[in-house]
């Protein structure tokens, strides 16, 4: 299960670290978007991501 669960989140690692390195300037203003959201704005990109990620869990399994 801990083999399963490291391979996901280098995974995850992997994947979040290609736009920062491929194109830092899209990167930054992403980021300066970002923090220009209100906390509601945040936390339903943060439930939607939860859910398509659940989602995706299921039909995978």
């Amino acid at each position: 299960m801990w083999t399963v669960f490291f391979t996901a989140f280098a995974l995850m690692l992997v994947l979040e670290g290609l736009l920062p390195f491929f194109a830092p300037t899209l990167w930054r203003d992403t980021f300066r978007r970002i923090l220009q959201l209100s906390d509601g704005q945040i936390r339903f990109f943060g439930l939607a991501s939860m859910l398509v990620g659940l989602v995706l869990l299921l039909l995978v399994r």
